[in-house]
């Protein structure tokens, strides 16, 4: 990922290739933030006029671009818009950086100015976070597999600069904490990006040890063999039809002393075909992504241990590969469970809360004091919500608000889900203690999320379905580019430091 650092020059100071300062919506014409305008001074720009002239309006993410050469320490001043100035937040600072980090593709070398006249409802830290994380991600590309120069992008170091009206101290405390969340969300992207072949679970399982290493926590990896052993039935039968064995990784940061103790636990299905009960061909495509929340709480706690805060932390990542085969689980088998509860599998395709029942239920048996578990689980949360809003879903109202204010801040838009007790009834079976679906086309998240509830015991638990967030073909032109989004990792941490400070 591009290299994101705080800088102490004053925006008027700044040096390199481009500059990048804010401007907001006006009655009449663009208005220039502070910052702005004192850059345009320094350039001898009457910067309101020629943005008139330029029938630049300031609206959010829209961009002028002004030649300054000899006048400034850059070649070229960014102007970017924020959009009404009262309508301003912290993800406004952070799609405006994203579509800066994007205009400045192909330079090598961008500075961006840190306002502290808009989003008043936060303070310095918060701005300057939202900043470096947008313009971190904006610079996102997922270029391992491109061959061609052309391909990649030349932007190498973006460098953050505390406006002349807010507290450097504060804009430094921000950046640290906005570049690491940002280089935590750009690890999960990279892992959801990676074609299947290279992330077959005994891969992907090395691939996290090793960033997990590389942030200093603690990692146990359990393999085909111990999970047997220790009796993890579901995570064993939905692997058990590929070549790749399974895994379950798990990852600790505890700093000692610490407040509490929360789990985070994210499904690893790193392809699903769906099994036996196959997926049509264009419904597997995208499969790669089934892997989204190993992917997210990975990332997340990478960026925990790095900002290290004073609770412990428990990752949860089971790994498995669906495929069909003459090994492969059918509909009709029972699995027995961690902690014992049997499962009916009615379809071979609703495998992934067949590994989380696995790590929600050894989870539990730790009695953390709550447990959230994020999943790319159900094509109904597509229906329901579509591919911007995350389903949140916990019978723990507190747990739940504390999720939605972290989601909010954010920028990762989540709509709570309900878990009705009287539709429990449909994962009853004849059989076993359970049945791994409901009846079909009827409540589908929801009926999966009463599903994993079963596997918690008495513990504070809550349930993401990413399957829409988790992905995009398009983008938005701002921080979110085409392939994996890095949903919800920034939730997570925000989550995590919320609950350290409580």
């Amino acid at each position: 990922m591009v290299t994101i650092s705080y800088a102490k020059p004053r925006p008027a100071k700044a040096k390199g290739d481009a500059l990048a300062v804010f401007a907001v919506t006006g009655d009449h014409r663009p208005r220039a933030l502070r910052d702005a305008a004192a850059v345009g001074a320094a350039a001898e720009l009457d910067l309101p006029a020629v943005l008139d002239d330029l029938g630049y309006h300031g609206d959010l993410g829209e961009i002028a671009r002004l030649p300054v050469g000899g006048k400034l320490g850059v070649d070229l001043l960014l102007v970017v818009g924020l959009g009404q100035a009262e309508a301003v937040t912290t993800d406004s600072l952070r799609k405006a950086a994203g579509a800066a980090a994007r205009a400045a593709q192909r330079t090598a070398a961008l500075a961006i100015a840190v306002p502290g006249e808009v989003a008043t409802e936060a303070d310095d830290a918060d701005r300057a976070q939202a900043v470096a994380e947008g313009a971190s991600l904006g610079a996102y590309a997922f270029t391992t597999y491109r061959t061609k120069a052309d391909d990649v992008p030349d932007l190498a170091g973006i460098e953050l600069l505390a406006g002349d009206d807010t507290d450097a101290k504060a804009v430094q405390r921000g950046v640290e904490t906005g570049t690491v969340t940002a280089r935590a969300v750009g690890l999960c992207r990279d892992l959801v990006n990676e074609p299947p072949h290279a992330k077959r679970p005994p891969e992907l399982a090395e691939r996290i040890v090793t960033a997990a290493k590389d942030a200093g926590l603690k990692t146990t990896v359990r393999d085909e063999k111990a999970l047997a052993k220790d009796g993890f039935g579901g995570i064993i039968g939905v692997g058990q039809g590929s070549q790749a064995p399974p895994r379950l990784v798990e990852l600790t940061h505890d700093p000692g002393r610490a407040s509490g103790h929360v789990t985070l636990v994210g499904k690893g299905i790193t392809f699903d075909s769906g099994g036996l009960s196959l997926k049509t061909s264009q419904g597997m495509t995208w499969m790669k992504v089934d892997m989204a929340g190993a992917a997210s709480v990975t990332a997340a706690m990478t960026a925990i241990a790095t900002l290290n805060p004073r609770i412990k932390v428990t990752g949860l990542v089971p790994l498995a590969e669906n495929l069909p085969s003459a090994t492969a689980y059918r509909p009709s088998d029972v699995l027995t469970h961690y902690g014992g509860t049997t499962v009916e599998v009615m379809n071979t395709d609703a495998e992934g809360r067949l590994v989380l029942a696995d790590a929600l239920a050894y989870a539990a048996q730790a009695k953390p004091d709550a447990i959230v578990d994020v999943a790319t689980l159900t094509g109904a949360q597509i229906t329901a919500l579509g591919k911007k809003i995350s389903a949140l879903m916990s019978v723990d109202d507190g747990l739940a608000h504390a999720l939605s204010a972290a989601a909010d801040a954010a920028g990762e838009p989540t709509w709570r889900l309900p878990l009705p007790g009287e539709y429990r009834e449909q994962l009853k079976s004849n059989v076993a203690d359970l049945k791994n679906i409901g009846k079909a086309g009827e409540a589908g998240s929801v009926i999966a999320g009463l599903f994993l509830e079963e596997f918690v015991g008495d513990r504070p638990w809550a349930h993401f379905d990413v399957a829409g967030p988790a992905w995009t073909d398009e983008g938005d032109g701002f921080y979110t580019t085409k392939g994996g989004t890095g949903v919800p990792v920034r939730t997570l941490v925000r989550w995590v430091l919320d609950c350290a400070e409580r």
